[in-house]
């Protein structure tokens, strides 16, 4: 409600005021109605609604929800942790996190190969030594660049959870988390993942590639979560973010970032069915990849598949990739979308994506322009309807067309999102999203 009209007049403003809060606490219970209603007093049991987006296709996701008593754990390290999840059996199993548990608490040395040494790294790498035309693939195994190597095997190893099929992982009260840790859901189906802030995993050992770009760049692995391959999956309620460790703090070598960070969330090869609902994706660059690669090799697994949903998360001080989009039909619905100073986009359209993206809000800085929040990667149609930028309705695709002409959008994604839960007006979405998006906020 716009009470800019009321000029001059508080109780009418009051009352405005008033009825829009109303307003919000309505749709807030309405939206609370539609939440899992399967075993409703323990968050541990509940399943993903009926209807609530692409993870709720044909079985639904119930994750570990009819777990036996003996397939149920409550860890509170990393080690137990990966036990739970690497118990004998395929039954459901429910893993409970209590506190924050750290994959790397001792740090990024006790991965170090012998002999490893980064300053030796970048002497013998710098543009002024090696140049920018040969990469470092052929260097041997006791080089810089192989003991590198061989030192992020060390780190790959011990930071990677293999989470089974018919599993829920859900944080225990309101400060449960994972740090420095990469969620592997690969290859199985049906897995839930709730209440859980994800601190993003740090590369001790990024690589440096000569000829990435003009100049060079630092690459990194590790997400905080990636979903390959995989079927029925549901995010909720988690907050993922750089926490300790944002790109702001990080150093420069050879002029380029050393990035030390991959990706928040990817939903790759193959994967289908996902839905990531009220999460907080926050303070990252390259926040969220469906779909990995434009190249015919992965194309031919990807096409058809890669359905996801997302709604009621806040993205907040994102660069990029919220999410970007190869192939897959995405729905995109009441999400609220918050920009800092570096702001690149939104919403990536990739290789025959299908994006929708309804009823969302944004809320930019000033002289940040509505036609950045859509990037066009590669050609392909997209439906952008009813959403509002800082309190006023906007035709995203008609900004962005008229003001970035070389990247010309076409409209009409060519598919209507059927699997949705109550769908908010745009402008109560901040509200209703920032009262109950992110880790803590389960009810």
């Amino acid at each position: 409600m716009n009470t800019s009209v009321w000029h001059g007049h508080a109780t009418r403003r009051a009352v405005a005021l008033a009825g829009c809060t109303a307003l919000v606490l309505t749709l807030t219970a309405a939206t609370a109605q539609a939440r899992p209603d399967h075993h409703p007093r323990d968050t541990a049991r509940q399943t993903l609604p009926a209807k609530d987006g692409w993870a709720s296709h044909g079985t639904g996701t119930t994750g570990g929800a009819d777990a036996a008593p003996e397939h149920v754990y409550t860890v509170t390290t990393w080690d137990e942790f990966r036990a739970a999840l690497a118990a004998d059996g395929t039954a459901p199993r429910i893993v409970k996190v209590k506190g924050t548990i750290d994959a790397v608490s001792a740090g990024c040395d006790a991965f170090a190969a012998p002999g490893y040494d980064f300053d030796a790294y970048l002497e013998k790498y710098s543009p002024q030594n090696w140049g920018l035309d040969t990469d470092l693939s052929a260097e041997p195994d006791d080089s810089p660049e192989g003991l590198r190597r061989a030192s992020a095997a060390r780190q790959d190893r011990a930071i990677k959870a293999d989470v089974p099929a018919n599993t829920t992982i859900i944080g225990v009260g309101r400060d449960a988390g994972v740090k420095g840790a990469s969620l592997q859901i690969k290859g199985v189906d049906n897995v839930i993942v709730r209440n859980l802030t994800l601190e993003s995993p740090v590369d001790c050992f990024p690589q440096w590639d000569p000829t990435d770009g003009d100049q060079g760049n630092w690459n990194s692995e590790y997400d905080s979560a990636v979903v390959y391959g995989s079927t029925h999956v549901w995010l909720d309620h988690n907050t993922f973010t750089d926490g300790e460790h944002p790109d702001s703090a990080a150093p420069t070598h050879f002029g380029m970032l050393y990035q030390q960070h991959d990706g928040q969330l990817d939903i790759v090869r193959g994967a289908d069915y996902v839905t990531a609902s009220w999460n907080v994706f926050t303070e990252h660059d390259k926040t969220i990849l469906i779909g990995n690669s434009d190249s015919e090799s992965t194309a031919a697994g990807d096409r058809g598949h890669l359905r996801t949903t997302f709604h009621h998360n806040l993205f907040k001080d994102l660069v990029e990739r919220a999410p970007r989009v190869r192939f897959g039909q995405v729905d995109v619905y009441n999400n609220h979308f918050v920009a800092g100073e570096d702001y690149a986009y939104s919403f990536g359209v990739g290789k025959e994506s299908q994006l929708v993206a309804e009823h969302n809000a944004f809320t930019l800085p000033a002289g940040v322009s509505p036609a950045k929040v859509l990037k066009k990667w590669s050609e392909a149609p997209v439906t952008a309807a009813h959403n509002r930028v800082n309190g006023r309705s906007v035709d995203l695709i008609a900004v962005h067309n008229a003001e970035i002409p070389a990247e010309t959008l076409r409209s009409g994604a060519g598919w209507t999102p059927t699997l949705r839960t109550k769908v908010l007006p745009a402008r109560v979405v901040p509200a209703v999203v920032g009262h109950g998006a992110g880790a803590g906020r389960l009810r």
